[in-house]
């Protein structure tokens, strides 16, 4: 998606989110479907020599009670950011240096595979790493996703530049 559409929604949210709610500005991811929202919350303050385990377990406490105070005006602005964008909403915090999705969409792909590409499938599913192919598939994509990071970074840079030079030209 451009960075003209993403700077959109960031400013609508901008005036449209609670100034309490998060410490900056929101982190807005969109695709075709969705719309990602993620804000930083103030982690608790605890003493530095506190457990990993009492770390983690507060982080959990800050991150539920923010979930559960804020639903119902979550639920709003994002009935209202669907409305205007055609998309579905989901919600997101980091806190500390935990980062949670509260609800995401999982939009169906359809794609036709030759029989090397279902062997792979296949083999993910008899070794049990997958419980189907469909399942399969979104470990690949996961896999590459997190090994290509550059990669795929560096083509969304040149696809957004192809979008700017497109907004530029001519208007048929």
């Amino acid at each position: 998606m451009s960075n003209e559409q993403v700077e959109k929604v960031r400013g609508w949210l901008t005036g449209r989110l609670p100034d309490d709610w998060f410490d900056e500005p929101v982190e807005v991811t969109l695709d075709r479907e969705e719309i990602t929202v993620v804000g930083r919350i103030p982690a608790p303050a605890m003493d530095a020599d506190v457990s990993d385990v009492e770390r983690e377990a507060a982080l959990s406490g800050r991150i539920g009670a923010f979930r559960e105070t804020t639903r119902e005006r979550r639920i709003e602005i994002a009935r209202e950011l669907e409305h205007v964008s055609g998309r579905k909403v989901a919600w997101g915090v980091r806190c500390g240096d935990r980062r949670e999705l509260f609800t995401r969409l999982a939009a169906p792909v359809m794609t036709r595979l030759r029989q090397p590409e279902r062997q792979v499938l296949d083999t993910l599913v008899d070794a049990g790493v997958a419980r189907s192919r469909s399942e399969a598939l979104a470990w690949c994509v996961k896999l590459v996703g997190s090994n290509a990071d550059t990669w795929l970074a560096d083509l969304r840079q040149a696809l957004a530049h192809v979008e700017e030079v497109r907004s530029g030209g001519p208007v048929p």
